[in-house]
């Protein structure tokens, strides 16, 4: 264990039981923050490398396509069990 962690495990356990929970509340609120960031940060390198394909855009019809035939299939999986 680090100094910096037993010190902040001995101020938690000065505090009452209502502060420690938002001592905890904040905790994961700063872990959901960074994983936020990660996921963004994932995010971008896709799309640039997706931007870095130079595909053409795909049309509204073209998206729409397939958009019906993924909800075909998903119904087609229901319907036989799969």
């Amino acid at each position: 264990m680090t100094t910096i962690e037993a010190n902040l495990l001995e101020k938690l356990k000065k505090l009452p039981p209502e502060r420690v929970a938002e001592v905890v509340d904040f905790v994961e609120f700063l872990a959901a923050r960074e994983e936020r960031a990660a996921a963004a940060a994932r995010l971008a390198e896709g799309l640039a490398k997706l931007d870095a394909l130079g595909l053409a855009p795909m049309s509204d019809d073209e998206i729409e396509a397939e958009i019906a035939a993924s909800r075909e299939s998903r119904r087609t999986q229901r319907s036989t069990g799969s």
